[in-house]
């Protein structure tokens, strides 16, 4: 595993001796030149969920990203996730989170982020075995309000055997690509419509 580009581009990544299934450089190379596309890397606050080793989250913090939170359950993968982050000497521009990712999204919903931090680009790579309804639920934790910032960018890995993501209604996805047994979802806030006024 390496970093693709960016400033860190070429360093290589440990990943957790087992229990995770990384991203591969294709894959994430992929992802990131949509991303670059859509002008949401340079100066964002980034969320990687399921972060495994971190690196859809430490690729981010290469490209430009301000900050960067890497959230697992897996001890093996926080291990290797805090590992990276000294190595790549990114120091207080990358946290790294111990638990699991719904007590994480559910709390980000009962208390967003402070005026100005909401989050421009989420990645959620879980397990192929995680349930639909679990999905279904980070998700909507994340469709809170206050939560993701406008314009922002909501990034999920499944399977190709995996049924669309159930998204909330305040998320609508825009793209769908495969990669072999991968397929990446995009998704991002429905902003709220205008108020029209009553003329007089």
């Amino acid at each position: 595993m390496r970093i693709v580009a960016g400033r860190l581009g070429g360093r290589t990544l440990v990943v957790p001796p087992k229990g995770t299934r990384p991203t591969s450089d294709r894959v994430r190379e992929a992802i990131f030149s949509r991303l670059d596309h859509l002008d949401v890397l340079d100066g964002t606050r980034v969320l990687d969920l399921y972060a495994g080793s971190g690196a859809l989250g430490l690729e981010a913090a290469s490209r430009g990203a301000q900050h960067v939170t890497l959230v697992d359950s897996a001890r093996g993968a926080v291990a290797a996730a805090r590992g990276n982050v000294a190595t790549l000497g990114l120091g207080s521009g990358v946290q790294v989170v111990a638990g699991p990712v719904e007590r994480y999204t559910a709390a980000l919903a009962t208390a967003p982020p402070a005026s100005g931090t909401a989050l421009d680009l989420v990645f959620l790579d879980p397990p192929y075995d995680l349930s639909d309804d679990d999905l279904a639920q980070v998700l909507g934790d994340l469709a809170a309000p206050g939560v993701l910032a406008s314009g922002a960018v909501v990034v999920v890995e499944r399977s190709a055997r995996s049924p669309e993501p159930a998204w909330p209604d305040s998320l609508s996805p825009f793209g769908r690509k495969a990669y072999g047994e991968t397929v990446v979802h995009y998704a991002e806030p429905v902003e709220p419509a205008e108020t029209v006024h009553a003329p007089g």
